[in-house]
This record gives structure tokens, sequence and C-alpha cells, in this order.
């Protein structure tokens, strides 16, 4: 399982990640933070590198270990 508190996180990232989470599309992400859908593709890659997923169902695998750190903050 991913330690997310181990990641380095942008304030951007955040927000990419936690519109990941709810489930939207790289479009979606990009339409409600008004970037480019690219940009939000570069987000994610970036936090795949840091997170160390190189492979597999990365999306699934960024938010869901995004989604479980978001539930220890509540």
């Amino acid at each position: 399982m991913l330690d997310m508190d181990k990641v380095k996180i942008t304030p951007r990232d955040q927000q990419v990640l936690d519109l990941l989470v709810q489930g939207c599309s790289n479009k979606e992400i990009a339409g409600q933070l008004s970037i480019s859908p690219r940009t939000v593709k570069q987000h994610l890659r970036t936090l795949f590198l840091r997170a160390g997923i190189r492979q597999g169902r990365k999306r699934v695998r960024l938010a869901t270990a995004a989604y479980e750190k978001l539930g220890e903050r509540s």
C-alpha cells in the first residue's frame, strides 16, 4: 500500500487528487481548475513518479491511497 504521507504533494497536486478521488476525468478536473487536460496529465504523471507507481492501474492506485489518507484526516 502507498503511504501518501511520504509523497511530496503541492497545493495544486492536492486539488487534482481531491477531484480524482471524487471520480472526475482529466477533462473534468481541467475544467474545474481552469487548466488544460494536458496539465492535469502532467500533475498525475509527476505524482505517479513520486509515489513510485510505475505500472498497473495508476489512477486507481493513486486515488485509493489519496482516499485512504483523506479518511485519516476526518
